[in-house]
């Protein structure tokens, strides 16, 4: 299996997707290496940033089923290396 490493940033600017948001989040909590989450109270939003190790579907799939959430935002940034198994990198 083919891993990469990525950073999914969630901005969260309506608190009634919280519960979904981190549904979806537990439901890949096998990939995820970190996550950090700042409530911006000021503003009254969250920013969540997360880091995910996994197969390239399973980072693209989290962000667009986040990203389609009401008043959630995403963006990835993705690793270049792709890992094997091994942690080879290729």
């Amino acid at each position: 299996m083919e891993s990469r490493v990525a950073v999914i940033s969630i901005i969260l600017e309506n608190s009634d997707s919280v519960e979904e948001v981190n549904r979806l989040l537990s439901k890949c909590s096998g990939y995820i290496v970190g996550r950090m989450g700042i409530p911006y109270k000021q503003r009254g939003i969250s920013v969540i940033s997360v880091v995910i190790d996994s197969p390239q579907d399973v980072i693209s799939t989290l962000s667009g089923k986040l990203g389609k959430l009401k008043g959630v935002s995403t963006k990835t940034a993705y690793s270049k290396y792709i890992f094997k198994d091994n942690n080879q990198k290729i």
